[in-house]
Order: structure tokens, then C-alpha cells, then sequence
């Protein structure tokens, strides 16, 4: 049975798919997007609005400020207007976009400006954004405009920048959400000059925002900031497109790099050289680790290996971890599915021995199947405990398998003793080959040659004649004890390659299932009791685990307070733990070198820009959990805390894990 390499993760096509699902069912969401005001984006944006109209696309204005701009309000005509509505506001009247309007108008297009805009109190909504997001639910499309300031997760690089607080922001969600991004870009000496001008602002908003906000420096700053944004989202609608289409093949539209990380002491310092790399490239990557179902881990190389992912993951790697019956197809799979331009590995150097056994080395098969994928090789001091450490890993089947195996054999020949005068000698030799067959669905390659090699001796001395002696008395019968010992091994060897496959797919689509399982309770789930009690069966069911989910106290941050649908009871000690998993943003308590007195693992729901909440986790087992295990946990954290974030967005302290 061909193993098919390239098949596609199931986690991420399942993402890719279920993205495409809900756009399509939904309103297309184009922001144009800027590095400061005055680049041009409301112009830009009714441009498009006027081309679109011009081919026919019902499209209306909801919202557009033009500033006073005589070339922008020029661009109105000819286009519907939605009136605003007025509402009072402290003894004064303010215009704000009329949702119902536009809803029972139902136009094919909408322009909504400024999206990062507070309503005005009273209003349905406390945020602009969220006016757009139910225009996009009721099958609307949406062009809006935005500066690179007021995304929640650059508010603070933009501060510590410029000196200004931002204090209209939106999440970065509704930026990951966007179907087109089209950047409007234009140098900073050109907008100096339109500020200069007076395009931007009225001559004495101009002359202090040139003092303050519009210095050269900071727009150099934020032009960067936006350029590297839209990337990063043409980067991601690229991986987007080769999942769904499964295009194995990188693109080498950008230098992402993976590194593969074993538990090795070489994967520390093949760590930090990648993130050298990378920061010298400007490149994201990717830490890497490959699960061998038939080749488990010690427990102290599992707990190595942990150490290392946790210092990629601290270096900003994001962290995957796979399982697959072979190490090098799985390093090249997931390479290919986020189109890794570049892989480092060890640079291992292996005896004439293991060559001769083991045939073409690692390093080889991995040039030779990652097709265009350029390979990087950082040499190590430490090649022999890599290679002592490569040996173990081939020997792991366990005692209790030998004996299992050996046991089977044994009574199985009894067994044929007392049928041999029935069926013959030579039929015996069938009935071992089945038996290792059967035997190789339940154990490991070690345990099967095993069994093909006493079994050969069993039949050789026992019914071969002369009986009790292995020796062989007709030259036909030592051709068929040789032919049946490389049939046994050959077919035993195939069939426990084909379960370990099985076993590493069926933990692939386990996963899958799982996490398809929490997205589709959690988009249906109508509020943020329904997404909390739906997180935690779901974390209960796939971890068999007591799951607690806390959050930080309005009053006091430091204070967190588990949701009612908590099944895990935690004492002070572990809240303690909690808010220091919340301020660092780290994972943290049992089975950790991080304040593992805690009775539960506690990690952060992360979003783009802040720390929501956290969840604590104790199970039932004396061990922590494995390490593809943990990487599920973060998914589902990730998936927790963006649905949290979009349920109830004004909720969240936007203070907390800064």
C-alpha cells in the first residue's frame, strides 16, 4: 500500500474549507487600507464603488466622510446616499449610519467608512465595525477603510511610535476576515506634502498633527507596518488557496522556514540558528515535530523534546506537530502545506554499518523528496549522541510484546501437533505465515522478524523432517524454510507498516473531527454562556479532563473568576497560577517547570492582540499530556478565545496580557 505523502493535513484543509464555506454564504469584505489618513483610501474606495455602479452592482453609500476634500465629495455623484440618523448625544444632535436602512434597502454593495469609528451612545451597536459585520451576515458586501493604527494588536507599537493613544480600535478578526485587502499606499514625503497643502486637515490641525503624529520617522514606521500587514494576509489567502486546491508544491512567493525538532540536544541549536535566520530574512517559521506511532518516546526524550518546542515557541516560532510512520515524509508534508521555501535540519553523519542496514541516510531522502524546497544543514559537536539516540529509536517495541508474540508461536505450534497427521508438515508452514500476518495488526516490525525467525525454527524442529534436529533431510524442503522466512518477514513487516499508518491517520482525523466538532457548536452558538458550556464538553470529552475556564474580574485584573459551566474546582494556589498564566501569556502549572505545585495545566486564550481569559486542564493521568495533545489544546484555545472576542467584543479588558 502506497503511502500517499502529500495528502493535505486534515486540520488545516478543514480551516480552509470552512472559511470558504462561510464567505460564500456571506457578504465579500474589501478594506482599503492605509499607513495614516490622507493616503487616499475614502477616494480610492468610491473609485471602485463608482466603477462597480458603472457595470451594473447596486451599491449605496451608508457612510463616507469626505473632510471638506472637494476631489472626494466630487466622486458622490451619481451614487445612492443612505440619510444617517441623528441622535442625541448630550444635549447635541450627531449623525451616525442608519443599519436599518441599509438592512430593509438590502443593496448589493455598501460603503461604510472609518470602520474603527465608536458609535454614538444608544446606538445598536458600541463599534462601526460590528454594524459591518451584520451587514456581512445578512449577504451584503462591505468596502470600508482603515489606517494601520487602529488595529488592536499594533495600538501599542503605534503608541510607543508616535506618543499617541489610539482609542478607536477594532480586533485584528475583522482584518483576518477581509476577502480583499487592497493597500493605498503612497511615500512619506508625497503625504507630507498633502498635509503641507492642506488635503489632509484645516491649516492649524495640519500644523500640529506635522509637530506630532505626521513626523517623517513615524510614517517611515508605519508604512513598513502596514506593508508587512497586507503581506501577511496575502500570504495567508495564498495558503488558503493551495489547501483547498490541494497544491502540493510550494510557491516561493515568500521564505518561510520550518525547522525539525526532535529530542535531540541538536534541535536547541538548530532552534535558535533558524530564528536567526529568520529574523535576518524577515521571515515567519515553523518548529516542527514528527510523532512516530511504532517508535514511542522515553519519557525523558519526551520531556526534552517538549523543552525544545517551548524554546521555539518563546524564539516566535509557531509550533506544529504531526504524527507519521516516517519522519521525513512528514517533515516534507508539512512543508508543503505551508509552503516552506526553506527547511534546516541536523547535519548528522551516520556509521557504514547503519548505512548498510538502513540503506539511503536521512539526509538524502530528504534532498531527494523535498523537490524544490531549498534545505539548509547546520553542523553539530554532538553527531554521537544523535546517532546513539537515532539507535534507540529503532528498538522500541516493548518486552511485552516479544513475549506476546513469542507465547502465540508456542501454542500455535501445539496447537498444529495435534493436526499434523491430518494436514502435513507443510501446511503448518501456512498456518505460521497467517499467524504473523495476524500477529503484525497488533505489534511492532521488531516483534514480527521475532516471530518469523522462531516460527521458521519451530517448524524446522519440530515438523520438518527429521523431527527434533534442525536438520533438513530433502533440499526442496530447505528452499521452502527459506522462501517461507523472507515471505513471513516481507508480508509481517508491510502489514505493521500499513497499522502504524492507519494508527498515525486515524490520529489525524480524530483531531480533525475534534476540531471541527467545537467550530461548528461554536459558530452556531447564539451567546457567550452557549460558547463557554459548548468549550468546555467539548475539552472534557476530547482530553477526558475536569476543564475550568476562567476570566479576569472587571473590578480587579489580577482577580479571575471561573465561568459557572467550570466542571474543575480550583483553590487559591491555582487561581494564583491562573492570573500569572493571564499577565505573561505563557502556559504554566502541573507537569510544567513553571509553578508546577498548581493541580491543573493552565494555558492563555489568546487573540491577536490580548489575553482574554484561561483555561486549566487536570486529567485523570499521572504523566502530562503528550505533545500532539498540548498543540490540540492550543487550537481549541485559539478557536475559544476568537469567538469570545467576536461574541463580545466590548467585554474583553483590551488592558489585560499587554
Amino acid at each position: 500500500m502506497e503511502k500517499d505523502e502529500h495528502r493535505p493535513d486534515p486540520d488545516e484543509l478543514l480551516a480552509s474549507i470552512q472559511k470558504r464555506e462561510m464567505r460564500e454564504q456571506q457578504g465579500k469584505l474589501k478594506i482599503f487600507f492605509g499607513m495614516a489618513a490622507g493616503v487616499g483610501k475614502t477616494y480610492s474606495m468610491l473609485q471602485a464603488a463608482r466603477q462597480a455602479s458603472s457595470e451594473g452592482v447596486d451599491v449605496v453609500i451608508g457612510f463616507v466622510e469626505t473632510h471638506g476634500r472637494a476631489e472626494t465629495e466630487a466622486l458622490l455623484e451619481g451614487l445612492q446616499i443612505i440619510p444617517r440618523v441623528k441622535m442625541e448625544y448630550r444635549g447635541t444632535f450627531l449623525e451616525e449610519m442608519d443599519l436599518d436602512a441599509i438592512l430593509a434597502r438590502k443593496p448589493k454593495k455598501v460603503l461604510v467608512d472609518e470602520l474603527a469609528h465608536t458609535n454614538v451612545p444608544g446606538s445598536r451597536h458600541t463599534k462601526r465595525y460590528q454594524d459591518v459585520l451584520e451587514l456581512l451576515d445578512e449577504g451584503i458586501d462591505v468596502y470600508t477603510t482603515i489606517n494601520v493604527q487602529h488595529l488592536e494588536s499594533r495600538a501599542d507599537a503605534v503608541q510607543q511610535i508616535t506618543g499617541v493613544v489610539m482609542r478607536e480600535t477594532v480586533p485584528d478578526s475583522i482584518f483576518d476576515r477581509a476577502d480583499q485587502i487592497e493597500l493605498i499606499d503612497i511615500t512619506p514625503d508625497e503625504l507630507l506634502k498633502r498635509l503641507a497643502e492642506g488635503k489632509v486637515y484645516v491649516s492649524d490641525k495640519a500644523q500640529l498633527a506635522a509637530q506630532k503624529f505626521f513626523r517623517r520617522g513615524n510614517l517611515d514606521a508605519l508604512r513598513e507596518m502596514s506593508l508587512r500587514l497586507t503581506a501577511q494576509h496575502v500570504d495567508q489567502q495564498l495558503r488558503d488557496y493551495m489547501q483547498i486546491n490541494q497544491i502540493s508544491m510550494p510557491w516561493k512567493s515568500g521564505e518561510r522556514l520550518l525547522v525539525a525538532v526532535g529530542p535531540s540536544p541538536m534541535s536547541a541549536q538548530l532552534v535558535r540558528w533558524t530564528r536567526h535566520l529568520a529574523s535576518a530574512q524577515q521571515s515567519p517559521w515553523i518548529a516542527v515535530s514528527v510523532e512516530l506511532p511504532h517508535r514511542p518516546l522515553l519519557q525523558k526524550e519526551k520531556d526534552r523534546q517538549e523543552k525544545n518546542l517551548e524554546l521555539a515557541r518563546e524564539l516566535g516560532a509557531k509550533i506544529i506537530t504531526t504524527t507519521d510512520t516516517d519522519i521525513v515524509a512528514g517533515i516534507v508534508r508539512v512543508a508543503r502545506q505551508h509552503n516552506v521555501a526553506q527547511i534546516v535540519v541536523g547535519k548528522t553523519l551516520d556509521s557504514p554499518v547503519r548505512k548498510f542496514f538502513r540503506g539511503e541516510s536521512f539526509i538524502t531522502r530528504l534532498i531527494r523528496e523535498s523537490g524544490n524546497i531549498d534545505i539548509n544543514l547546520v553542523a553539530s559537536d554532538k553527531m554521537q549522541t544523535i546517532k546513539q539516540q537515532q539507535l534507540h529509536l529503532t528498538f522500541t517495541s516493548t518486552l511485552r510484546q516479544y513475549i506476546y508474540s513469542l507465547l502465540a508461536i508456542i501454542a500455535l505450534a501445539g496447537i498444529c501437533l495435534t493436526i499434523l497427521p491430518l494436514i502435513g508438515y507443510q501446511m503448518i508452514g501456512l498456518i505460521f505465515l497467517f499467524a504473523i500476518l495476524l500477529l503484525a495488526l497488533f505489534i511492532g516490525r521488531g516483534p514480527v522478524l521475532f516471530s518469523a525467525a522462531f516460527s521458521a525454527l519451530l517448524w524446522n524442529y519440530i515438523f520438518i523432517p527429521p523431527k527434533f534436529t534442525f536438520v533438513i533431510g530433502k533440499p526442496h524442503d530447505t528452499l521452502m524454510l527459506l522462501l517461507f522466512f523472507v515471505t513471513a518477514s516481507i508480508l509481517g513487516n508491510l502489514t505493521a507498516r500499513i497499522r502504524s499508518q492507519q494508527i498515525a491517520l486515524q490520529r489525524r482525523e480524530e483531531q480533525a473531527i475534534a476540531l471541527y466538532t467545537l467550530a461548528r457548536e461554536i459558530a452556531n452558538a447564539a451567546n457567550l454562556d452557549e460558547i463557554m458550556v459548548t468549550a468546555v464538553k467539548q475539552l472534557s470529552n476530547v482530553f477526558s479532563a475536569k476543564i475550568a475556564i476562567l476570566f479576569p474580574d472587571q473590578a480587579s485584573h489580577s482577580f479571575l473568576t471561573p465561568y459557572p459551566a467550570s466542571t474543575l474546582t480550583l483553590n487559591e494556589k491555582d487561581r494564583s497560577v491562573a492570573a500569572w498564566v493571564l499577565d505573561l501569556r505563557k502556559p504554566a502549572g502541573r507537569f510544567t517547570d513553571t509553578l508546577p505545585m498548581a493541580e491543573a495545566y493552565f494555558i492563555p486564550l489568546l487573540t491577536p492582540s490580548q489575553a482574554v481569559g484561561v483555561i486549566g486542564v487536570r486529567t485523570h493521568r499521572a504523566e502530562p499530556l503528550p505533545i500532539e495533545q498540548k498543540a490540540l489544546l492550543e487550537t481549541f484555545a485559539s478557536q475559544i478565545a476568537s469567538a469570545i472576542e467576536r461574541m463580545a467584543p466590548v467585554a474583553v479588558n483590551p488592558r489585560i496580557g499587554r
